[in-house]
């Protein structure tokens, strides 16, 4: 079976992680795609696969053909969607040989994918493209990545048997919950896994290696305001929402996502609510540089300091909660394990592109836990939304790069 046929399956499989939710997984929808996955690798012949009380999903295969390659190398995806968009009755489209013009996703409701907008289309001009009927986000993030890693174990496994293959040490695979929420690395188990290194199958355009990510840090901030007849308000009433607005205005106005790029950090407004007696603002904090991303979480309290001292202690209430590092940190004393990728890909004929994360992935945790893990693209675009899309031929690729990465 070819890695996009599984995609298209997975995909029919809900999966949306819930934030509001401290269980794990945080969606009982994920159990049900991790009890089919741990079917599928035995069916394949990963022997130990299961799924422990948590819903992670480990196995194995054991060394083959006299490797002598004493390093256990790790292959991990997640089995969650992004909260961003509905990943409920996905109907995936497959565009066959693509000519380079805009996409219809959905014609009734003027979904257009053009290539103004997203000029990376014009790459796979005479490829074959899975997209979305621009309802609903494709999935492929991280799907994708789970289907190659499935059908990269599928012909390791088979080659070994028939002895077309190259020998290899042991490789170790997981798929985990609640990735896109943040807490797909909580109760990993860096031990029971047994892997001395891996690789994360979960970035964008193929060729991608990232070894760099975002320190992260979500800050929420409530105002507390005082509500008084606008009739009778006069140097009385402390609206929250006008605070609120105030807050987010003394944050720097160029320094968001949407006039960042590279290595440029920035302070992101998730949401807000209020009226005049309450008022929350849910912001993200990113940066690659340790020394910035500090300075930025005291801008933050420097604010909710002086808006205190202005109207009065407890109107801010400011919680900053650190949630991944750069795990470039981990991993400048093992480059071995991306320079490993860079062959594979090279090998392959792909082109690698090595450039930081702007966000992050299980592998920042899991790298701060002992288990150095760089991230591997899967060939998509667009993650997180209605023009999200994945290239046939691009996940073949992936499929035969994951093969040479474990080959010795």
């Amino acid at each position: 079976m070819r890695a996009y046929e599984r995609l298209l399956d997975y995909v029919g499989y809900e999966t949306t992680s819930d934030e509001n939710n401290e269980c794990c997984p945080s969606s009982s929808k994920e159990l049900v795609l991790a009890e089919k996955l741990v079917e599928e690798l035995k069916g394949i012949g990963v022997a130990d696969a299961h799924v422990d009380g948590n819903g992670y999903v480990y196995g194995s295969i054991p060394a083959s053909g006299g490797a002598q390659d004493d390093k256990t190398i790790g292959l991990i995806a997640h089995m969650d969607t992004a909260p961003a968009m509905s990943g409920a009755d996905i109907k995936p489209r497959i565009i066959e040989a693509y000519d380079g013009s805009d996409i219809v996703l959905n014609e009734k409701l003027g979904v257009v994918m053009d290539t103004v907008t997203f000029p990376h289309l014009k790459r796979y001009v005479g490829q074959d493209l899975i997209v979305t009927d621009g309802t609903t986000l494709l999935g492929a993030d991280d799907k994708a990545g789970i289907a190659e890693i499935m059908t990269a174990l599928e012909d390791i496994i088979r080659e070994d048997a028939t002895g077309e293959g190259k020998g290899h040490g042991r490789i170790c695979v997981a798929f985990t919950p609640d990735e896109e929420i943040g807490r797909g690395a909580d109760l990993f188990d860096v031990v029971h896994f047994g892997a001395d290194y891996a690789y994360t199958v979960d970035g964008g355009m193929l060729g991608e290696i990232e070894f760099e990510n975002f320190n992260a840090a979500s800050a929420k901030v409530h105002i507390k305001g005082e509500n008084i007849h606008p009739g009778e308000a006069k140097n009385k009433m402390k609206s929250a929402a006008l605070i609120a607005m105030e807050f987010n205005s003394m944050l720097p106005p160029w320094e968001i996502p949407a006039h960042t790029e590279g290595y440029e950090g920035f302070y992101h407004l998730c949401s807000m609510k209020g009226d005049e007696e309450n008022a929350d603002l849910d912001y993200i904090i990113r940066d690659h540089d340790m020394e910035k991303f500090t300075k930025r979480k005291a801008v933050m309290e420097h604010i909710a300091s002086y808006l205190n001292e202005k109207y009065g202690e407890g109107t801010v209430t400011l919680v900053l909660k650190d949630s991944y590092y750069n795990m470039r940190e981990k991993l400048e004393a093992n480059m071995y394990i991306v320079e490993r990728a860079v062959k594979a890909m090279k090998d392959n004929g792909v082109e690698p592109v090595i450039q930081p994360i702007r966000g992050g992935t299980d592998g920042a945790r899991l790298s701060f836990m002992g288990l150095p893990c760089p991230n591997l693209s899967t060939g998509g675009h667009n993650f997180h939304g209605k023009y999200e899309y994945i290239s046939i031929q691009s996940m073949d690729r992936m499929v035969d790069i994951i093969k040479s990465i474990v080959r010795v």
